[in-house]
């Protein structure tokens, strides 16, 4: 397989990309909806709406149990969202194989790392140290964080712009259409991950210049250790 000689960063998507988040989401969407006496939501329904964002993902609940909020009702379902996900986010997401490792490997060949996720910005520094891996991060993106979120391309100008990168000198990857969108706006090489969430679609659709299945071949594209930067 061909190396990415010029590449000299990596900015990885966190839901669906390194996480396993669809359980603390749906288990703090359905404590959620108890509070408001309101129908029920199954997991694999909010596997299929991750990825925009958490006031996306409620418009989504919302219209999957059939329920037009109020404005009122709406702020009010957010608040209880972030109450319940703030007490299980970190009992209910879980790496997928080979991740930390793979950090780690990347890290250790002097690639910085930077993290850009439409997740809210508040839940990440206690989410990446209970998974383990925040030291591997120079820069973590949240949701707030950026003027757009993905698949805008502001968040991957900004991790540019914050290491000193061209855009062909950034591999980004992710495991949906907004991260491959996002990164294909920016002019940046895309990597995706097949077992991740995309609303039901097959990656593939979005054209990726690498499609991978195990999160560990991403060792397979990248030099080590990174190879200097030529311009």
């Amino acid at each position: 397989m061909t190396k990415l000689n010029d590449i000299q960063a990596v900015a990885f998507d966190l839901d669906g990309t390194l996480v396993d988040s669809v359980p603390g989401l749906a288990l703090a969407s359905q404590k959620m909806l108890a509070d408001l006496n309101l129908p029920t939501i199954s997991n694999e329904q909010i596997k299929n709406f991750v990825g925009n964002g958490i006031d996306i993902m409620l418009e989504r609940v919302f219209k999957a149990i059939e329920v037009d909020p109020s404005t009122e009702l709406f702020a009010k379902a957010k608040d209880l969202f972030n109450q319940h996900y703030d007490k299980v986010i970190d009992a209910e997401t879980k790496l997928f194989s080979n991740v930390k490792e793979t950090l780690k490997a990347l890290y250790d060949n002097n690639y910085p790392l930077a993290l850009v996720t439409n997740k809210p910005a508040q839940f990440l520094p206690a989410l990446l140290t209970s998974l383990g891996i925040k030291e591997y991060f120079s820069l973590v993106l949240g949701g707030g964080d950026v003027i757009k979120l993905k698949p805008h391309p502001a968040p991957l100008y900004q991790v540019m712009a914050t290491f000193g990168l061209f855009s062909d000198q950034l591999l980004f990857v992710g495991d949906s259409k907004n991260d491959i969108t996002a990164a294909q706006n920016a002019n940046c090489p895309t990597v995706a991950l097949s077992y991740g969430y995309n609303y039901g679609i097959s990656i593939a659709t979005s054209n990726p210049d690498f499609l991978l299945d195990d999160f560990k071949d991403i060792l397979t594209l990248l030099p080590q250790p990174k190879a200097d930067a030529k311009k």
